[in-house]
């Protein structure tokens, strides 16, 4: 392989590397090319590129992609299954753990699940589950449903699935007792409102008057003239 090829060959294979949460990683060696072209094909219609690279190219590919992890798994001759965003993990492990059974010569190694690096034990437990479809609808129903059933439902759940059943199992548990012991709430009294105060009207200013002087009545008037008459006589 030229150099130039070489280079290709470890920049794609590290673009994969860098775009795929979910991968799994077996050792074909054993198998037939018809065999692995079966198994290509098989893989394909679960959502997964089956790919055979050599190890110097995988290392050197995912040193470029930060994903050194992978190292761990490549022993040998490799060959990857790299989930597509709509493929099922579970349908992989399946064809990958059926082939492991019908061909000895194939043996899977683990893998990286959701970001996190797995065993071999974790992919054959995964390849029991049911499709996703029926996953799917199995979660859905477990979400309204008793707690024991959600408890017995899945024997080895996909991890993030783990995540939201357990959250809701926390959350239900927690609700119950938190319902029983709470008192029934009483009504709250509506607080008096204050009596309105009748507004206070001052007095009204009497108005200061002059004293008028007072009249002479007529007696005094008459007094008066025979007064005047008495000086003049």
């Amino acid at each position: 392989m030229l150099r130039s090829e070489k280079e290709r060959v470890v920049a794609e294979l590290a673009d994969r590397l860098r775009s795929t949460e979910t991968l799994m990683v077996a050792d074909y060696r054993g198998l037939s090319m018809p065999e692995i072209e079966e198994l290509r094909s098989r893989l394909l219609e679960a959502g997964a590129r089956f790919t055979v690279v050599k190890n110097t190219l995988t290392k050197l590919a995912a040193e470029a992609a930060g994903t050194e992890q992978v190292l761990e798994l490549i022993d040998g001759p490799t060959a990857i299954a790299f989930l597509e965003a709509d493929g099922d993990p579970a349908a992989v492990a399946k064809v990958l753990n059926e082939t492991a059974r019908a061909h000895d010569v194939l043996v899977i190694r683990g893998g990286i699940l959701d970001g996190a690096l797995v065993g071999d034990t974790d992919i054959k437990r995964l390849a029991t589950l049911p499709p996703m479809e029926v996953l799917r609808a199995q979660f859905a129903g477990a979400v309204v449903a008793p707690l024991t059933t959600v408890v017995g439902l899945f024997a080895a759940p996909l991890r993030d699935l783990v995540g939201v059943i357990d959250a809701r199992i926390r959350q239900l548990e927690e609700q119950a007792p938190a319902e029983e012991a709470a008192p029934e709430a009483e009504e709250p009294q509506a607080e008096a409102e204050p009596e309105a105060e009748e507004p206070q009207t001052e007095a009204p200013v009497e108005e200061a008057t002059e004293e008028q002087p007072e009249e002479p009545s007529a007696e005094a008037e008459q007094a008066s003239a025979e007064s005047e008459e008495e000086q003049r006589g």
